[in-house]
């Protein structure tokens, strides 16, 4: 392990010269080749990283018995899926199906999620794929509220909503007019008095240019696609409206106080290839001020496209040449950066350079002097631009006036400080905004900190999530896991107090404190109106349409033999009626392709074509009693 000095006099280590090869990769990757170079040419290097002994953990232990500080919510990725961890301890908790089926649960198997997934005409799943990337609680006052979850899914465009109390998707929404739907973010000011009649937005950027509407014309002009960024209500998942701006978004933040929202953009040349992507020496930030947008709304100034019904408004640079009317605010920053995020004093928005090794630091305060005509350039908001190392890409923060980027080049997390850049930007050449940097293993993409999307963050932890592991863990194949590192902030100098693995490919999250989240821990059988009691339960024929009514009560199904016919569509409705925690059972038909879960409780219902005759087990799937293997019933299929 070599050691040097950076620009700002740190002690920096550098894994026999790894930085070094990484910095050459960079220069390539700027020069529009792409940094993928350095990627995977330092497996000898990282091995001498890899095999050095290992931070201690002492303190950040969760002993057996004991709960976790945080819960950590992150995205599945490309799995299509939401995950729960604990933090300190990484233990998986929970794993929400969004976009995806899983047959534990029953999702996208059972009738009520596919109801919310949605159904073609068939009744077959629409989509069965998702690439979830961001998930974001929503707020009221500034902080978590344990309302909801809003995870996207960049594939087809859809928003998720997760209820907390369950930890359950009950809504799916397709944005018209979009694709590329990456960037996510709830409105932070809801207000604490709940008389105030406020309807709570979430905020989605498109990150793909296509034809408006995309239909088939314009195929062979990109000159005339363009993006949307779109405002969504939270309360009944319905667009309210959406944005057209110039150039690609990316990540979407929000401020405290709920005037302006924010996307961090790539590829304000509007090009439709990589070349064109990159030949500008800076992008944007774009800011809607959102009043105005739905004051034009209000007052019916808006469009529609295609057969959407939903306000279309212009926000592109030529359709407001006007600061005191415009809707946006185009902040240049570093070139094709890749991250937006509000500081948790509510002052400053932060955006990451990626293919330039510096962060942008906007003051909201400014901004709105410009919407207002006080301020003569979009680029006079910015305070600050502290060069802190290569890829630069998410940045945290820990309350106390610090911030924490992932460098992706770099394979480093760096802390430098908000106000001594600004002093520097200002032209005091004596301060030096890094802190301190550490390496991590390899390439981070996201990075959070706890509590740090809210004006409670607490600057104890880091989350690290990096993309390549190489070496740092068992070989199962190709197919290598990602590292999730968990880094503890509290001291002057990052420590780094552990590895966990994640199954490819997670990627931005949250943590937070565990006494925001308030969850059920059983149902309220009410809740669910086809619940099946003893008044109603047992067999309903009418023609050939059939529904079984089931209930369950460990260690027994309520109908030992259910008979049925062939051509007949069964619908099956199975309600739990154990009251006690923890005690979920199971419902799997072999040959027919079912298998669900019910909480204490709950009703789920499946239907299904009884196609071929026979004798089937329907038996319960999840440990549930001593006498959990003898609890089935006998269903028979007559010819």
């Amino acid at each position: 392990m070599d050691s040097k000095k950076d620009s700002n006099d740190n002690n920096v280590t550098v894994p026999g010269g790894r930085r070094n090869f990484l910095g050459k990769s960079a220069i390539v990757g700027l020069a529009g080749a792409g940094a993928v170079l350095g990627l995977a040419g330092c497996k000898e290097e990282a091995t001498k990283v890899a095999t050095k002994a290992a931070p201690a953990a002492a303190g950040h232990e969760v002993a057996p018995g004991q709960l976790d500080e945080y819960y950590h919510f992150s995205s599945g990725g490309h799995s299509g899926e939401a995950r729960i961890m604990g933090i300190p301890s990484g233990r998986t908790l929970r794993r929400i199906p969004v976009f995806n089926i899983d047959p534990m649960v029953g999702w996208g198997i059972t009738n009520e999620s596919k109801a919310i997934m949605g159904t073609k005409a068939d009744g077959s799943l629409r989509y069965t794929t998702g690439d979830t990337h961001h998930v974001h609680g929503s707020y009221t006052d500034g902080t978590y509220d344990s309302r909801w979850l809003f995870v996207n899914d960049k594939i087809h465009s859809r928003l998720a909503r997760i209820r907390m109390d369950t930890m359950e998707c009950d809504t799916i929404l397709q944005l018209p007019n979009v694709m590329g739907f990456h960037g996510i973010f709830p409105d932070k000011r809801d207000p604490v008095d709940a008389a105030i009649n406020r309807t709570t937005r979430v905020f989605c950027g498109a990150e793909f240019h296509i034809p408006l509407p995309n239909d088939g014309r314009d195929l062979d002009d990109p000159s005339k696609w363009g993006a949307l960024f779109s405002c969504v209500s939270a309360d009944t998942m319905e667009v309210m409206w959406q944005c057209r701006v110039d150039g690609n978004m990316d990540l979407v933040a929000t401020s405290y106080d709920g005037k302006l929202a924010a996307s961090n953009q790539y590829n304000t040349e509007n090009a439709a290839d990589q070349a064109g992507m990159m030949a500008a020496e800076r992008d944007a930030c774009v800011f809607f001020h959102v009043a105005r947008v739905e004051a034009l709304v209000k007052a019916g100034k808006f469009t529609t496209i295609g057969g959407s019904k939903v306000p279309v408004v212009d926000g592109r640079k030529a359709a407001n040449p006007d600061p005191k009317t415009s809707i946006t605010c185009y902040v240049p920053v570093g070139k094709n950066p890749h991250g937006v995020n509000a500081t948790p004093d509510g002052k400053y928005f932060v955006c990451a350079g990626k293919l330039s090794p510096t962060a942008t630091v906007i003051d909201l305060s400014k901004v709105l002097q410009w919407f207002d005509g006080a301020l003569k350039l979009e680029r006079d908001s910015v305070v600050a631009e502290p060069e802190i190392g290569l890829g630069p890409l998410h940045t945290a923060f820990d309350g106390k006036g610090n911030a924490y980027t992932s460098l992706f080049l770099d394979s480093q997390v760096v802390k430098w400080n908000i106000d001594l850049a600004i002093a520097q930007f200002k032209g005091d050449k004596t301060v030096k905004p890094i802190i301190d940097k550490i390496d991590v293993h390899y390439q981070p993409g996201h990075g959070y900190s706890s509590m740090g999307e809210t004006k409670e963050a607490d600057g104890k932890y880091f989350n690290s999530g990096n993309k390549f592991s190489k070496d740092r863990f068992l070989p199962v194949g190709p197919l290598h896991c990602e590292t999730e590192q968990l880094i503890d902030l509290t001291g002057a100098k990052m420590k780094l107090v552990s590895d966990h693995t994640a199954y490819p490919e997670p990627h931005d999250g949250i943590i937070v404190r565990r006494d925001r989240v308030k969850t059920r821990q059983i149902y309220t059988m009410t809740d669910f109106p086809n619940a099946v009691t003893a008044d109603n339960a047992g067999i309903e024929r009418k023609g050939n349409k059939v529904h079984v009514r089931l209930m369950s009560q460990a260690p027994a199904f309520s109908m030992p033999i259910i008979k049925i016919k062939v051509g007949d569509e069964v619908t099956l409705t199975l309600t739990n009626h154990d009251k006690v925690e923890d005690l979920t059972h199971g419902c799997a038909i072999p040959t027919y392709n079912i298998n669900f879960i019910v909480n204490p409780q709950e009703t789920k219902s499946v239907t299904f074509k009884a196609d071929h005759p026979g004798a089937y087990w329907i038996y319960c799937t999840h440990f549930c009693h001593a006498l959990h293997l003898e609890m089935r019933s006998r269903l028979l299929v007559e010819a």
